[in-house]
């Protein structure tokens, strides 16, 4: 019998659980620096968010930084809201799915991606902080 068959899809809480474990494993100069990211993790994106990243489907969306990024100024201002990354489970189990990886690779890969928009990163420092995480 296949371990499968009594397996259910990976809930909210496992994948935030995923998060926060690949948060843990980021460098820890890195992590100093993100100081008041939260993040959270939903089903799908709000319509608002598929309309203004302007997706054709709730699936295009694996997630996204909201706020006011270090890049931007780096002062936390009065009355703004908190700095957050979002994840949305059905998109990435849906990728998940269709590729060749873990899901903790792909949670992590995509943690990494949306916090380096928190600080400006380029594509290649990003990649150089998620081989980094990935060899801890």
């Amino acid at each position: 019998m296949s371990t499968w068959a009594g397996a259910h899809a990976p809930t909210i809480d496992d994948i935030e659980d995923l998060a926060h474990a690949a948060f843990a494993n980021l460098p820890g100069s890195f992590r100093a620096l993100c100081t008041g990211v939260t993040i959270h993790v939903e089903d799908f994106p709000d319509e608002e968010t598929l309309n203004e990243m302007e997706c054709e489907s709730e699936f295009d969306l694996l997630g996204l930084f909201r706020g006011f990024g270090l890049a931007q100024s780096g002062e936390v201002v009065s009355g703004q809201m908190p700095n957050r990354v979002w994840l949305y489970r059905r998109p990435l189990l849906d990728y998940w799915a269709e590729h060749d990886e873990t899901l903790g690779h792909l949670v992590s890969h995509v943690l990494i991606h949306e916090i380096g928009h928190h600080f400006g990163l380029s594509d290649a420092d990003m990649a150089s902080i998620e081989a980094t995480a990935d060899r801890a």
